[in-house]
């Protein structure tokens, strides 16, 4: 349950990381960043492997592997490439633009679908019975934070994000949002 813990301040160190972007101090951004990613991290390691494992069959196991490269590397395409990386992660103060396009066409925060299939995964994979307690936990903290952001935040962070709320649904896409993706796609093709 420890590692449960850790996890969740893990959680709430990254979600901190909005506080310190708005109040602009140098350098905090990517200390909170890290510790929080790392605390994160380190108890998602430590929960897969000192736990009881679930009788699951074999073909879980590759199934989760399956899915956990997809949806890590969509996560890494959410959070690290359609976002811009030095602005958002590493300067001080906030972004200078609000990215309404790839991913962020479809949904506000597509990258929390990708931490629930992680999780789920990861299930798979690690046969851990406490990432049964673990992984629903962390999966309704972070829904829980990225309300509070979408909320508190970002519209203080962004200009225009009330106008994006307004078009582009925060978790589930509709057909609008899909219609917004799918033209994306286009464009860059073009």
């Amino acid at each position: 349950m420890i590692y449960i813990a850790l996890g969740t301040l893990g959680f709430l160190i990254i979600h901190f990381f909005d506080v310190v972007s708005l109040k602009r101090i140098p350098g905090a951004k990517p200390c909170t960043w890290i510790l929080g990613s790392s605390l994160l991290v380190y108890s998602i390691i430590m929960v897969c492997l000192k736990s009881d494992k679930l009788p699951l069959p074999i073909w879980s196991t590759w199934l989760g592997w399956v899915l956990l490269s997809i949806s890590f590397l969509l996560l890494i395409y959410s959070l690290f490439i359609n976002l811009p990386f030095r602005k958002t992660y590493v300067t001080a103060g906030v972004g200078d633009k609000l990215i309404t396009t790839g991913l962020y066409a479809l949904v506000r925060h597509p990258w929390v679908h990708w931490f629930i299939l992680i999780m789920l995964s990861l299930v798979l994979v690690s046969q851990s019975k406490l990432l049964l307690i673990a992984a629903p936990t962390w999966i309704l903290l972070n829904i829980l934070l990225v309300i509070i952001q979408d909320k508190f935040f970002f519209g203080r962070m962004f200009d225009g994000y009330d106008s994006y709320r307004k078009k582009t649904p925060m978790l589930l896409p509709n057909r609008q949002s899909i219609r917004a993706y799918i033209n994306h796609l286009r464009r860059a093709r073009a």
